[in-house]
């Protein structure tokens, strides 16, 4: 009953972010297998891995503090030592990305992607976040952090980079494009808003053999209009907006909010794998 292997976790399904069997059924092939099991070293885990990923999904989806973790999960900071050795060893990466290939092939597209969109969104952080990464985002009048994010044309995230707010996006942009087509090689199109041109164009093309294209708003258009492209950002935005530990940064590490914004998107996956797979007669 204990570590991955486990299929009958210790507590009943109680929370809406707790996962049913249909989403645990999605989610256990793809589980970053331990050591212990592979014949490593170390010791099986204490606690069950389906209560540790349903704990940390209510932390993320409902923005509690650390020590608020309801009683009937396993102890507060046995949840967040998970979260920290997820983080720390990219484990919660590598499951994201395991998960969206699983997405992408299910919906008949092929597992790695060739295009993307890129854009960012300032929010403001919290007092505990220091001001060696925080800034002040004066087009946005944010003073915080920035999420600069790349996502497929299914809104699909490929990587997130999270910056103080005062970081231009273009710098920002040049680190996790690298990122991106260094972790995905069959990404050659990156569409983008007017903050992304200039050099940074000849740069990506040059360095990278990625097309970025510029998608620009009309000086013309009055009021709101959706652009090509952009949107498919802009609704991945949207989707962060609603796991509440997101709506303000809360994380004293840039990478703690890295893995936040990949913790949030494994909710949104899970539930469209369980929903849209043919259940057996």
């Amino acid at each position: 009953m204990y570590g991955n292997a486990a299929d009958q976790p210790g507590r009943q399904r109680q929370y809406p972010t707790d996962m049913t069997d249909a989403e645990w059924a999605e989610v256990r092939p793809p589980l970053p297998v331990p050591g212990w099991m592979q014949g490593r070293g170390g010791r099986p885990e204490g606690y069950c891995h389906r209560a540790m990923l349903d704990a940390v999904r209510y932390l993320v989806d409902n923005g509690i503090k650390w020590r608020a973790m309801p009683a009937d999960f396993p102890p507060w900071d046995r949840v967040y030592a998970f979260f920290r050795r997820w983080r720390d060893h990219a484990l919660i990466k590598e499951f994201h990305d395991r998960l969206r290939a699983q997405v992408r092939t299910m919906l008949g597209r092929d597992a790695e992607p060739t295009a993307g969109v890129i854009d960012s969104q300032s929010v403001k952080a919290d007092a505990v976040v220091g001001a060696d990464s925080r800034g002040f985002d004066g087009g946005k009048l944010i003073n915080g952090r920035k999420r600069h994010v790349v996502v497929d044309t299914l809104g699909l995230l490929l990587g997130v980079m999270v910056t103080a707010a005062d970081v231009g996006d273009r710098t920002a942009a040049q680190a996790l494009l690298r990122q991106a087509a260094d972790a995905h090689h069959r990404l050659a199109l990156v569409w983008a808003d007017g903050g992304y041109t200039g050099s940074l164009v000849e740069h990506c093309l040059a360095r990278l053999a990625l097309v970025l294209a510029i998608v620009k708003r009309s000086d013309d258009i009055r009021g709101f209009v959706v652009l090509p492209k952009r949107w498919i950002v802009e609704r991945l935005f949207a989707h962060l907006m609603r796991s509440r530990r997101l709506v303000r940064d809360f994380e004293r590490r840039t990478s703690s909010a890295e893995a936040m914004v990949y913790w949030s998107m494994t909710l949104l996956m899970t539930r469209r794998l369980a929903r849209t797979r043919p259940q057996p007669v």
